[in-house]
């Protein structure tokens, strides 16, 4: 079976590239801990212009929809209150957010988050929100098909680059929940 590394030429440790990512996920990768060692998360340089998943797929090979995952950025609202939490579903699926997340937050309603928000709140580029080196205290919901795979393709926190990480290091992350049904087709 192939894995997201068989797509690229050059696919490094992540802790061998902190440069290259964005503060918030440089910290995380740097401060590290669980039952995945930090060195099986690996980063892999892409063009900021094939960074959504149509051209990424297009660009590296259609093979890789299977492999890679999306992570979203919703707000779940309860009286005056706002809770973020961030997504974590295979690309070729959506995020369940008015069943799902919305009951998972104990939420009201629930829509994704404006992008400014997403952007502000996260220290992240759109396009490139990674559920890694989010803020303390946000929820990680991670659909149970992304915490099954080998590895996951995921942003990197920018638009350039990605970051290829074993599923079961996406479902150990602080504050995530493993959810089935996160992800609908």
């Amino acid at each position: 079976m192939r894995v997201p590394m068989d797509a690229f030429d050059d696919v490094r440790p992540a802790a061998e590239c902190l440069d290259l990512l964005v503060e918030p996920v440089a910290a995380a990768i740097r401060g590290w801990c669980g039952s995945v060692p930090v060195e099986e998360l690996r980063y892999v340089d892409t063009d900021p212009a094939v960074a959504d998943t149509e051209p990424l797929v297009a660009h590296y090979g259609a093979w890789l929809l299977e492999q890679s995952a999306n992570c979203v950025v919703v707000a779940g609202k309860r009286g005056g209150e706002v809770t973020l939490a961030a997504c974590l579903v295979r690309s070729h699926t959506r995020v369940d957010v008015n069943g799902t997340v919305r009951r998972q937050l104990g939420a009201r309603k629930a829509s994704f988050a404006p992008m400014d928000t997403a952007v502000g709140e996260s220290g992240m580029e759109y396009g490139g929100i990674t559920p890694i080196g989010l803020p303390a205290g946000w929820p990680v919901l991670v659909d149970a098909a992304v915490a099954d795979v080998p590895y996951a393709l995921i942003g990197s926190g920018s638009r350039r680059g990605k970051l290829i990480v074993p599923g079961k290091a996406l479902a150990e992350l602080p504050g995530a929940t493993v959810l089935d049904g996160l992800g609908v087709g």
